[in-house]
């Protein structure tokens, strides 16, 4: 008999299309009780319905609807991307190469069916595209150059000036698509390439405005992202901090830890979706936020 009821329960926990559109259909219901049911109903199903549930949002040409997909998405595969970001903060965010395996992570939250290896064969393909010029290039600073000129004049990556707080600007994958986003997503997408291209590019947590480093055996070049990967000074940063009633300290034009870089992701996108209203991201994020500063 417990074998009968435990088949039975798999066999209703099996979705098909018809029931996924059935379930959809009955969350325009205006009863909540029904409302609570259909959710109830995914919650059992669980992550093997996404498929379905992604395929049907593709399929929509209602934006209600769509926003109700991705918000049951969301709930069912949360668990899950917390699980998966916890277990890579494990093992350290100690080099880019973590950092940008936790930033395409970060973007399943965006994004919960992201294919997160076909980002990082994107950023594969962009950097084999300098590989040689790069490499045949003795010359530490005009390597920097090339980088800079590739990044910020041929792929015409560049700051977000319209919507500046808009999400989008702020997960990795959308900004690779995009090619516009913060200051500091910018930033990292340099860090990426130049990582597979063994170049000394680096982040500098200055608050307000997060700017690149360019690191050789004898000097740090400050260089900024939302401008063009145009380079500048510290007297030019220590003028910006004051005068946005900051005190400029030592540490604000250092070398930033991998781990504090991704801390300043997260807490912008908390800060996007705040000023959406979205408290279930801001919520969701908080966890992910809190996650990263205790395991930093």
């Amino acid at each position: 008999m417990l074998f009968y009821d435990e088949a039975l329960r798999n066999k209703m926990a099996i979705p098909n299309r018809n029931e996924i559109e059935s379930l959809i259909y009955l969350l325009e219901d205006p009863d909540p009780e029904v409302q609570v049911g259909v959710r109830k109903r995914f919650d059992e199903l669980g992550e093997q319905v996404v498929p379905f549930l992604d395929q049907y949002r593709s399929e929509s040409v209602k934006d209600s609807e769509k926003k109700t997909i991705n918000e049951i998405i969301y709930n069912i595969t949360f668990g899950s991307i917390l699980e998966e970001f916890s277990g890579l903060l494990s093992q350290g965010i100690q080099n880019r190469q973590q950092l940008e395996y936790s930033l395409l992570t970060l973007c399943r939250f965006g994004n919960p069916t992201l294919r997160t290896e076909d980002y990082s064969k994107k950023l594969d393909k962009l950097s084999s595209m300098i590989g040689s010029d790069i490499a045949y290039t003795p010359s530490i600073l005009e390597k920097m150059q090339i980088m800079l000129h590739f990044v910020f004049r041929e792929l015409r990556f560049r700051g977000d000036t319209q919507d500046y707080h808009n999400p989008d600007n702020a997960f990795l994958d959308r900004v690779i698509d995009s090619r516009k986003g913060l200051p500091i997503m910018l930033s990292v997408i340099v860090m990426c390439l130049a990582r597979r291209l063994s170049l000394p590019f680096y982040g500098v947590n200055m608050p307000v405005h997060f700017m690149l480093m360019y690191k050789t055996h004898n000097q740090e070049i400050l260089i900024d992202p939302f401008d063009g990967g145009s380079i500048v000074s510290y007297n030019q940063c220590c003028y910006f901090l004051k005068k946005n009633g900051i005190e400029p300290r030592p540490e604000h034009l250092e070398r930033a830890d991998e781990a504090d870089i991704l801390a300043r992701c997260i807490r912008n996108l908390i800060n996007s979706y705040t000023k959406l209203g979205d408290e279930q991201r801001v919520d969701g994020l908080q966890k992910l936020l809190y996650i990263t500063e205790l395991k930093a």
